[in-house]
């Protein structure tokens, strides 16, 4: 079926919407993008927050899946990648640090007995990466290398509680693991343990790297892609309900919001399953203006744009559990970034930036700000009296800021064998109306800035529609 009016309506500029518009542009489409905010990029945006000057990320701020992208790789993007020395820091209490450095065998060397275990676990991996980045960032279906994807998959449906312990025996071993895999918060349910093997694998085959000057360059540059294939993006443009004006719909959109915005075109069973996905728990934000950098007890955390703040595997596990059963834990496990040691352009000479978030219950209003940066102070004493200015994000404030994260979910939706199998629009990503696509990040491949939600929503409308 071809559409005679080759007009399309994006919602969202998020790096899926932009992704989504580009492809369809690119096809010859008249793309029209509508972004709520006054500005572009969703979560992948950056502002300043604090004071004049400051440059802070307002959601993702590491991003080794844009690197790994296979549709970033093939425009290719323009951004001035940073990547530091190490690309993870994680410090414990004894004054030490465990480093994750782009090459395995660094990496093994600071893990004491399990350093064979760590290179036997990533080696294999890294030998396909070329394959698994193109499968692991595909819809859901039938793999085309089933024996590289087996030597992933067979340890990414462990629990993330159970496969650290199984494979590592030493403190530091399990507290990087349990680190990386608890990014997704759901540690004792299965899968979890695949967020933690393709953030670890992604940072030995393509590190961890930040954009020079923020996020705000990624969206930026796709913005200008789009508008080379003759697109445009509307600002401070929400679209409440569909008037039929445009003859395909991309929505990089929570399906709740589809299922309100498309409540006349879509069927009420259809819509319920929309209204019925389910997210999980939020996130609580915190930047800050810093006079100096931070004083890490472990020299070494200076190296790293990413820190981990948690401690042992029992206690960052204990921090996720709670989170994901509503309860507020008083010492959560913080992601942290620090960019400005590796790219000042983002603040006064001399001065920084950093931003760090632990979970929390979904939608939660208790005040984490004292608990975070506790945790902060334990692995770097001194920390408080850098501060020159601070700028607090709880659950209800990520939402209004962007109605996709749900409740203050930044992962898309709960990630779980079941809704990861049967999400409502499953790999497809349409609707019972041949004119709709959902194309946000609750879609497979899923959380990460990548913009391959957006790119397989568009080619399976181009595959319908011509």
């Amino acid at each position: 079926m071809e559409l005679m009016n080759r007009s399309a309506l994006v919602i969202g500029s998020g790096p899926n919407g932009l992704s989504a518009a580009i492809v369809l542009a690119q096809a010859g489409w008249q793309v029209e993008v509508h972004e709520a905010a006054t500005y572009i990029g969703g979560a992948c945006s950056s502002r300043e927050l604090t004071l004049p000057g400051f440059i802070h990320d307002v959601g993702s701020a590491v991003h080794p899946l844009a690197i790994a992208s296979p549709f970033f790789s093939g425009l290719p993007l323009p951004v001035t990648w940073i990547h530091s020395p190490v690309a993870l820091a994680h410090p414990l209490d004894d004054g030490t640090a465990v480093l994750l450095h782009r090459d395995i065998a660094s990496t093994a060397a600071n893990l004491g007995k399990d350093g064979k275990a760590w290179q036997s676990l990533f080696s294999p991996l890294l030998r396909n990466w070329e394959i698994l980045r193109h499968e692991l960032l595909a819809p859901l279906g039938w793999t085309r290398h089933p024996l590289a994807m087996v030597n992933i998959g067979v340890n990414a449906l462990w629990p993330a509680s159970s496969f650290l312990k199984t494979r590592f025996q030493s403190t530091q071993a399990q507290a990087l693991f349990s680190g990386l895999a608890a990014h997704y918060p759901y540690v004792d349910q299965a899968l979890s343990a695949g967020f933690g093997l393709v953030l670890g694998l992604a940072a030995h085959a393509v590190g961890w790297p930040i954009p020079h000057g923020g996020a705000q360059q990624i969206s930026n540059t796709l913005a200008l892609k789009l508008a080379s294939f003759g697109g445009r993006v509307l600002t401070g443009s929400p679209i409440s309900r569909l008037t039929g004006e445009h003859s395909l719909v991309m929505a990089d959109t929570s399906p709740q919001a589809l299922a309100r915005i498309a409540a006349a075109r879509l069927p009420s069973n259809f819509a319920r399953q929309l209204s019925q996905y389910r997210f999980g728990p939020g996130a609580f934000k915190m930047d800050w203006a810093l006079s100096q950098p931070i004083p890490w007890q472990a020299k070494e955390c200076a190296q790293a744009a990413t820190v981990h703040l948690g401690g042992t595997a029992e206690e960052i596990l204990a921090s996720e559990r709670a989170a994901v059963e509503g309860k507020v834990w008083d010492k959560p496990f913080v992601l942290l970034a620090q960019p400005t040691l590796f790219d000042p352009s983002r603040a006064p000479a001399g001065k920084h930036t950093v931003w760090a978030y632990c979970h929390v219950p979904a939608g939660s209003d208790h005040d984490m700000s004292a608990a975070i940066e506790s945790q902060i102070e334990r692995f770097a004493p001194g920390f408080r009296e850098c501060i020159v200015a601070r700028h607090v994000s709880p659950p209800s404030a990520l939402q209004r800021a962007n109605a996709n994260l749900v409740g203050g979910d930044v992962t898309g939706g709960v990630s779980n064998l079941l809704q990861t199998l049967f999400r409502p629009t499953r790999r497809r990503y349409g609707t019972p109306d041949p004119g709709i696509y959902l194309c946000s990040s609750s879609t497979p491949p899923g959380a990460g800035v990548h913009g391959m939600c957006g790119y397989h929503a568009a080619h399976a409308a181009l595959r319908k529609h011509g």
